[in-house]
């Protein structure tokens, strides 16, 4: 198994994600491409001293950009959604 802290990559903060950690005890990270649910699982269990009740992944494409005149690609990137047990809460989110 790989380290926790390169299948965890950063957790996304925004609008869509507080919502769904005020109101369903479900954090966003972006995780390794390569990673399935049982690594995401365990490295989150792992890393935050929590339990996990489930996880959700999807791959997310990368944008087409344009740069003057030529054209590039964002590379694509994977999104996990972690429902945690009523209960628990990773702090890493509290504070600015």
């Amino acid at each position: 198994m790989k380290e926790p802290q390169k299948i965890i990559r950063r957790p996304l903060v925004t609008e869509k994600s507080t919502r769904q950690k005020d109101e369903g005890h479900q954090y966003v990270f972006e995780v390794d491409r390569n990673a399935n649910k049982i690594e995401i699982q365990s490295a989150v269990e792992l890393l935050f001293k929590v339990k996990v009740n489930n996880v959700r992944t999807l791959n997310v494409l990368g944008k087409i950009k344009r740069l003057g005149r030529r054209y590039g690609k964002r590379p694509d990137w994977k999104k996990a959604v972690v429902t945690l047990r009523e209960g628990d809460r990773i702090d890493f989110f509290e504070g600015a």
